[in-house]
């Protein structure tokens, strides 16, 4: 929740004028609870996706990155308040786990994926054929020489995250024709 990533996406969606709710699954900072290996986090986003339909009565527009886009997707696209998904540094295998996306095949929700080219959790060779059988209408954006957190390497040093957030801005005001403040 305090990552990066996560606090420059959220401040793309409060350029548009959305509401954001950023939250840690469970076991994640001050957090009850413990990992759960996707099933109760899967449960922790959607308890977070009907706590936000409750409260702002608005369609939805949910943005995850890594292990958070995997579940976030997932909850989003069984989600009729949600309009759209954004999956940020979109993960292949990380830390033991691997990742599949059979559930886009079946989402038509508007998609967009932002990952780094140098990607050390979701290398492009890997990822980019399964974002591919995603359902349409998505949009695959790669950062050049972005690694997992958008940072820069050592052949394309410096922040990454400004392109990421021109990805977003960029899809959000062509997608749902927002105009940012």
């Amino acid at each position: 929740m305090h990552n990066k990533v996560v606090y420059h996406a959220m401040k793309v969606f409060s350029e548009f004028g959305l509401p954001v709710l950023r939250f840690n699954f469970r076991g994640v900072g001050l957090s009850e609870g413990e990992f759960d290996h996707g099933r109760g986090e899967l449960e922790d986003a959607r308890a977070a996706l009907n706590w936000l339909t409750e409260k702002t009565k608005l369609p939805i527009l949910l943005a995850g990155f890594s292990f958070g886009s995997f579940i976030g997707m997932q909850a989003a696209c069984d989600d009729e308040s949600v309009q759209g998904v954004i999956g940020l540094g979109v993960p292949y295998r990380a830390e033991g786990r691997s990742y599949s996306y059979e559930f886009l095949e079946d989402c038509g929700k508007p998609k967009l994926f932002i990952s780094g080219t140098e990607d050390q959790f979701g290398p492009m060779d890997a990822v980019e054929p399964m974002l591919e059988a995603a359902a349409d209408p998505k949009k695959i954006v790669w950062i050049e020489g972005a690694e997992h957190f958008f940072q820069g390497t050592e052949t394309s040093p410096g922040p990454k995250l400004s392109l990421m957030q021109a990805a977003m801005r960029s899809w959000l005001s062509e997608t749902y024709s927002l105009s940012a403040s």
